[in-house]
């Protein structure tokens, strides 16, 4: 679904064939697995995420997908487990929003990093520009709402204000940093009723919310989300239109 997220990435840190290079909160495997193909045999990609259930994943990808030169490691971002400048280029997609705190990330980040190489990381822009967010959420609102987080807290929208990511970067001694608008569409096969128990899958906090309501109020919520996902629906497949920030620098 984020692949364009994936090369703009690849893009803006510089990543090219035989680098060595680290993607940061890899989640289940993502960047790091596009980023083996374009550093290739003579290259590696490191991905790391503080979740062993996130790494396991990764790693049972990258075997059935037969990738010799990615590796994953259980690391969060201000512990990582590698000697000072150690890579040609870094990446992080959607993690540094729920970094603990993310300027000592992006310092540890730095120091991982060679000089005078790049890394780049993407964020959400506002959710109100982003209906793959947006037309789930205000639905679930409705029936479970919950209070407002502390301007600062984890999630997904942290680094939606644009500047705020560029300026932690800049505080971190990132060199040069530059931030760009990057919209690209979420392009998905599958039917509203599939797109449901995905969304569902991709949060733990979601199911959460969701199984304390009452039978009765759960279906009705589920009615109303189908109907808001058929908005971007053509037969079997959804596309959202989406905008992030791509913020990337130099070390």
């Amino acid at each position: 679904m984020f692949a364009p997220v994936s090369e703009a990435l690849i893009a803006d840190a510089e990543v090219a064939s035989g680098n060595s290079v680290l993607d940061v909160a890899t989640g289940p495997g993502e960047p790091a697995l596009r980023v083996s193909e374009t550093v290739g045999p003579k290259g590696e990609v490191i991905g790391t995420d503080p979740i062993p259930g996130m790494i396991d994943a990764a790693r049972r990808e990258s075997t059935r997908l037969s990738i010799p030169n990615a590796r994953f490691e259980v690391a969060s971002a201000d512990n990582l487990p590698f000697p000072d400048s150690r890579f040609d280029a870094e990446v992080s997609r959607f993690g540094v929003m729920f970094f603990p705190d993310p300027l000592a990330g992006i310092r540890e980040m730095l120091r991982v990093l060679k000089p005078d190489k790049k890394l780049a990381l993407a964020v959400w822009h506002f959710p109100d520009n982003n209906p793959f967010h947006y037309c789930f959420a205000r639905v679930v609102d409705r029936f479970a709402p919950e209070p407002p987080l502390p301007p600062d807290a984890p999630d997904a929208f942290r680094f939606a204000q644009p500047g705020k990511l560029k300026n932690v970067m800049a505080e971190a001694a990132v060199r040069d940093v530059i931030e760009r608008l990057f919209r690209f569409s979420i392009d998905i096969t599958a039917s509203v009723e599939e797109f449901w128990n995905l969304r569902l899958e991709m949060s733990e906090k979601l199911r959460q919310r969701l199984a304390a309501l009452p039978p009765d109020a759960l279906a009705d919520l589920k009615h109303q989300a189908l109907d808001a996902f058929r908005n971007y629906a053509t037969g079997n497949a959804l596309s959202f239109p989406a905008e992030v920030l791509i913020v990337s620098g130099r070390k």
